[in-house]
């Protein structure tokens, strides 16, 4: 298979034109969509292709009061305004799957320090999580990513039983992009980069 770049249209729907965006259209994200988020999702890379990120889409009115609960009070209003939230959470037994994902190596021993097991159940979620932002830009969704929750009610509400713990919250949905802000500075390629 050959690579192509993407038009440009496409990258700007994907990076140059796209905000963190917490207004949405009343327009619902049907099923189809979050099922097709989350097969290009799971494409993502991950250490060992041990996948540990775990994910809750949120509509019901129940679970978005639940939610809402745990949310810093200036992100309450603007993730219940969102049509879908998504809690991204990394499951701490992660290790148990490899056998199946990835059939043919003994690693079982890799991942007994505690320690480590978090580390990489964090890295590997965050990896997952940002492949989740890019495939909703590329469905046309837009997505305001929130880490100011309080994560244990958080866990407590959605992951009693203390296996997943959870990482971000994202708002996705149709933009409202009538009120977009301008994007924050970005870091210049000499401030940023080194080439040797």
């Amino acid at each position: 298979m050959t690579t192509m770049t993407l038009p440009v249209a496409s990258l700007d729907q994907i990076f140059g034109n796209a905000r963190s965006n917490h207004r949405y259209q009343p327009r619902a994200v049907g099923e189809e969509t979050v099922r097709e988020l989350y097969e290009l999702t799971k494409l993502a890379p991950t250490g060992f292709n041990s996948q540990p990120a775990r994910y809750v889409f949120i509509r019901s009115a129940e679970a978005r009061e639940r939610l809402g609960a745990v949310l810093s009070s200036s992100n309450r209003d603007k993730a219940l305004a969102a049509p879908l939230n998504a809690i991204v959470a990394w499951d701490s037994a992660f290790p148990e799957r490899l056998p199946q994902i990835h059939p043919g190596r003994d690693l079982s021993g890799f991942f007994t320090d505690p320690a480590k097991r978090e580390s990489a159940g964090v890295f590997n979620t965050a990896l997952q999580a940002g492949f989740l932002i890019v495939a909703a830009r590329s469905l046309g969704l837009d997505v305001g990513p929130m880490t100011g929750f309080d994560a244990a009610a958080l866990d407590r509400a959605f992951f009693p039983d203390g296996r997943y713990r959870s990482l971000l919250v994202l708002n996705l949905g149709y933009g409202d992009r009538s009120q977009i802000s301008e994007r924050g500075v970005r870091l210049s390629f000499e401030d940023a980069v080194q080439v040797l």
